[in-house]
C-alpha cells in the first residue's frame, strides 16, 4: 500500500512569501507616516482645547463680575485682559491648556504657539489674544489657527 504524502511543495511557500512580500510593499507606505497623521491629529484636539478654554475662562470672567486680571478655573489661575480672554502668554492660555503628549507652547510674537514635538516643519496651533475696540474699528476676539503643513 502507498503512503500519501502532505504538505507544501518548496514552490508553493516561495509564491506565498512573493505574494507577502507584494502586499508589505504596497501597505508600508500607507502606515510608514503614521507619525505624522498623530501629530496633526494632536494639534487639532490642542486648538478645540484653546478655543474651549477661550470660553470657559471668559463665561467665568463674565459671571465674576466682569472684574480682575486673573480667573481661577479648574484650580488654576489664568492671566486676562481687560476683554476677560485669556492673555498670549504661559500665564494666560498656557496655563489653561493642558499641552502633555508631545506639544509645547510658547510665546512668538505677541501670539501663544502650540507645536508638536517630532514635526519636520510648521505642525502647531496659534493662539492670538483679543484686540480692544478703537475708534470706529471694532472688538477682534481671539483666534486660533491651526498649521498642519509639516506634520
Amino acid at each position: 500500500m502507498k503512503k500519501q504524502q502532505s504538505g507544501f511543495t518548496l514552490i508553493e511557500l516561495i509564491m506565498v512569501i512573493v505574494i507577502l512580500g507584494i502586499l508589505a510593499a504596497f501597505a508600508l507606505p500607507r502606515f510608514a507616516n503614521l507619525g505624522g497623521d498623530a501629530r496633526a491629529a494632536t494639534v487639532d484636539g490642542a486648538a478645540a482645547s484653546m478655543r474651549s478654554a477661550v470660553a470657559i475662562i471668559h463665561s467665568a470672567w463674565l459671571a465674576g463680575g466682569s472684574t480682575g486680571s486673573t480667573v481661577e478655573v479648574e484650580g488654576a489661575s489664568v492671566a486676562v485682559d481687560a476683554l476677560g480672554y485669556p492673555t498670549a502668554a504661559a500665564t494666560g492660555i498656557g496655563a489653561a491648556v493642558d499641552m502633555a503628549g508631545g506639544l509645547t507652547g510658547a510665546v512668538s510674537d505677541d501670539d501663544y504657539v502650540i507645536s508638536a514635538t517630532g514635526a519636520t516643519g510648521a505642525c502647531s496651533a496659534t493662539y492670538t489674544a483679543a484686540i480692544a475696540a478703537s475708534g470706529t474699528d471694532p472688538m477682534v476676539p481671539p483666534t486660533v489657527v491651526v498649521d498642519k503643513s509639516g506634520c
